[in-house]
This record gives structure tokens, sequence and C-alpha cells, in this order.
């Protein structure tokens, strides 16, 4: 898999993409190692660049955080990243039976993984002071991305998708600040 070419697939068509992935395994490794891996990547790398190289603070004031610290941070938020793609993907198979769908773990990971891929490379925009906002336009992105590969991977029915996109959203968001609890003090 050439993983720049999924990520632009993943962008730009999303819809195509998602049949293509569906024949193809679900294997944790695989996904992790082969693809999130990579991409999970920009967000801190972009981050320890700005903070810890760069040393620029909001609005390009100098806001030196150290290397270590900021490495170290980096690499705390990477790992996190995984953990909460498996937690995630759990979640997304295990509220199937509630939305008439089958449970599929591995449809699921790969649901979970795929449409973070615009929020990840959208990790570029950390670099710039100020476009913090398109981060945000990417993660919403992000979450249309997983909507259109809800029916596709999971088979959700129609009448159902909404529900059980607005359901993972809903779980996203308090894992989200379950994991910021824990990682923030750490970094």
């Amino acid at each position: 898999m050439d993983v720049f070419e999924r990520a632009r697939a993943m962008i730009l068509s999303p819809a195509a993409e998602w049949r293509r992935i569906e024949p193809e395994p679900g294997d944790v490794g695989f996904l992790f190692s082969n693809y999130a891996a990579f991409l999970a990547a920009i967000p801190p790398v972009c981050a320890f660049l700005r903070h810890g190289a760069f040393g620029w603070g909001p609005r390009l004031h100098h806001v030196h955080h150290g290397f270590f610290a900021s490495l170290f941070g980096g690499i705390v938020h990477y790992l996190a990243t995984f953990v909460a793609l498996y937690i995630m993907a759990v979640v997304v198979d295990g509220l199937a039976p509630n939305f008439s769908t089958q449970k599929n773990p591995q449809n699921a990971l790969k649901l979970v993984v795929y449409s973070m891929t615009p929020a990840w490379v959208a990790g570029v925009f950390v670099l710039v002071p100020g476009l913090g906002f398109l981060r945000l336009l990417a993660l919403l992105y992000a979450v249309y991305v997983f909507w259109l590969g809800l029916p596709i991977l999971m088979k959700a029915p129609p009448d159902r998708t909404f529900g059980y996109a607005l359901a993972t959203v809903v779980s996203a968001v308090i894992l989200s600040i379950v994991l910021s609890a824990f990682v923030g003090p750490i970094v």
C-alpha cells in the first residue's frame, strides 16, 4: 500500500476509497505500522518543531518549551494516538448491534484509522500560528469521511447511519477528554 496515495484518496475521494478498502484485511499490526505510524506522526512532529525547535508560541511570540520537554510531549501524544485509535475501534464495534449492524472488529479498525487521515494531514498547520481553524475544519471533514465509510464498512442501514456516527463522535469526544486528563499532566 502506498501511504501517500491512500491518504490523497481518503481526502479527495473518500467514498470511492472506502469501497477499495472494504475487502482489504484490517489487521491491527498492519494498519498501525503501515499507515497510522506515518500519518499520526505529522501533528506531534510539527508541534515539536514549532515549540521545541523554533520556540514559537501563539502569534509567533517566542516561547521556548525546551527541546527534551517538547520531544517527550510529542512522543507521549504520538503513543496516545494509537491507544485512542484502538479504543475507538472497540467502541465502534461495540456499538454495532445497537444500530442494526453486525460486529466486525477489523472493519471498525479500518474505519477509525483511515477516517483520521484528514485530521492527521492537517497537522502541518500546527507549524503556522493562527491556522488552528484549518485543523478544526479538517477534523470536521474527518467526521464526514467516517460517516461515508460507516455504511460501507460496518454495513449500517441508511436510516441508522446518522445515529451511529453521532454516538461514535460523542464517544470520541469523551475519550479525548479522558486521555487529555491522563496525558496532559505527563507532558
